[in-house]
């Protein structure tokens, strides 16, 4: 097959196969969960068969004719890649699991549906050289996460889907009006045509909003600790490295690869990003919810990820682009023990539980590894992403920014290892073994991938370094 071909192939594999999912279900369940396993690992194998083509330094634009004189455009280019192969395999990771720890519920079809439109959706945004069709996949991940987080119909858990859906489609729709502002200025809504133009600040005030409320950044964050309520695959998709890294996506592909924006937002930016960061992490020290501490977590690390890409410097873009990698692993890690624990327990109040190493030994050591490489102790992954946002901080003159980044790396450090300490050590609560292979055989695979892609950190760099070199025109 040509790029061209898996490209598209990478975007309908999973939203095509996600409407088959009712049907695989009329032969059998297991059916149904062999086909959305099958969907989702050919998802995964796709855009891996693209990495050849990226590290050529390969930049290829697809135009397909649409109505309206708005075409169908994608960009293949090492960044969209290097987005596509982690979010696809991390969601076929939490697919898999899905198996063990939903075996039990209800709407299983409509849950299967969902999780592969969304990973779909998030194919099409990632690939996107279009404004408007960006938009459109950023709405289509938005209804799945909003009916994802509402799976358990319960009427509380409604409200947080509905707040969550909310917050996100008014934040899109706010974005939209940025893009129709850019339209105004540069007569097309194509990527590659605008690259280089400097923008009104009035739009990028309108698309920041779309961009922080999507990524949950203080003060538009209090949705994403609330989705907490969604099945813990479904916290994992939100919080690991697909819905929340939409927005820091978005910020590389429109704010560094596209247009340029005024000097002064340049300054705001990090700001922003670093009191969210730093706010999250104090709000994830001083709570007792399991799934809200790795919330919190989840807004204090995407902080990183925009503060190293508001850089614009060659340290600072590698460093996030690397945090998209190591954070979507080790998150994704965190989230899927906490739904083994919660599975068993019963209770998402650390302060109920203890002793857990004693039963859950996987569990605990493949958690014990995803905080490590979060913190960023080395040679876990997370280690150099910070290292290189902090350095692209540093030699962008931001003392006092790295500092603080330095603190909230400190602060991240007392919270996971307090959670460590109160699940899995001391007096045992709870007699809960680690019991469906499927989901310990994930978080076991996740752990060692967080310790792997830390030793192994000179493979995903290559193509890091060649992402960022293609926007040098850019950096200072």
């Amino acid at each position: 097959m040509n790029v061209e071909t898996i490209a598209l192939l990478t975007i309908f594999v999973p939203i095509v196969g996600s409407f088959a999912i009712p049907l695989a279900a009329l032969l059998s369940k297991p059916a149904r969960s062999l086909w959305a396993i099958l969907v989702s690992a050919v998802t995964a194998v796709l855009p891996l068969t693209l990495i050849p083509f990226a590290l050529g330094g390969g930049d290829l634009v697809i135009r397909k004719p649409f109505v309206l004189g708005l075409d169908f455009i994608l960009i293949l280019d090492p960044l969209s890649i290097f987005m596509a192969c982690v979010s696809s395999f991390v969601g076929c990771l939490i697919v898999v699991y899905s198996i063990g720890y939903i075996h039990d519920e209800e709407h299983q079809n409509e849950y299967y549906l969902m999780v592969l439109l969304f990973i779909g959706a998030m194919m099409g945004l990632v690939f996107s050289g279009n404004l408007i069709f960006l938009y459109l996949f950023w709405e289509i991940i938005a209804i799945s996460c909003w009916r994802l987080i509402g799976f358990y119909r319960q009427p509380d858990f409604v409200i947080k889907a509905d707040k969550a859906f909310l917050v996100t489609f008014f934040g899109a729709v706010v974005m939209l009006l940025g893009f129709i502002q850019i339209y105004g200025v540069t007569s097309t809504f194509d990527i590659t045509a605008m690259r280089g133009t400097l923008i009104p600040g009035s739009a990028v005030l309108l698309i920041l909003f779309g961009l922080f409320s999507k990524s949950a950044t203080v003060p538009l964050h209090t949705w994403l600790p609330d989705a907490g309520v969604a099945p813990t695959t479904v916290t994992a998709l939100l919080h690991a490295a697909v819905l929340v890294k939409i927005g820091v996506y978005a910020y590389a592909r429109l704010f560094l690869y596209g247009f340029r924006i005024p000097a002064e937002w340049q300054q705001v930016i990090p700001i922003v990003v670093v009191v969210s960061s730093l706010v999250a992490a104090g709000a994830a020290a001083v709570e007792n919810d399991f799934k809200r501490i790795l919330a919190y977590s989840t807004v204090s690390q995407i902080g990183y990820i925009f503060l190293g890409f508001s850089m614009a410097n060659a340290a600072g873009i590698s460093g996030s682009l690397l945090f998209i990698l190591m954070h979507g692993l080790a998150k994704a890690g965190l989230f899927l023990c906490a739904g083994i624990v919660i599975h068993a327990t019963h209770t998402k109040d650390i302060r109920e539980m203890g002793g857990l190493i004693r039963t859950m030994p996987v569990t605990a050591i493949a958690f014990l590894f995803c905080a490590f490489s979060v913190i960023g102790i080395p040679p876990f992954g997370g280690f150099f992403s910070k290292f290189l946002v902090i350095m692209g901080t540093l030699q962008a003159g931001q003392v006092w920014l790295a500092g603080t980044a330095l603190f909230t790396a400190v602060l991240t450090m007392f919270y996971l290892l307090k959670v460590f300490s109160m699940v899995f050590l001391g007096e045992a609560k709870h007699p809960a073994p680690e019991k469906t292979k499927s989901m310990v055989f994930v978080v076991a695979t996740l752990a060692v991938l967080s310790l792997a892609a830390g030793l192994l950190v000179s493979y995903p760099m290559k193509l890091v370094s060649i992402a960022t070199a293609q926007m040098s025109w850019w950096l200072r």
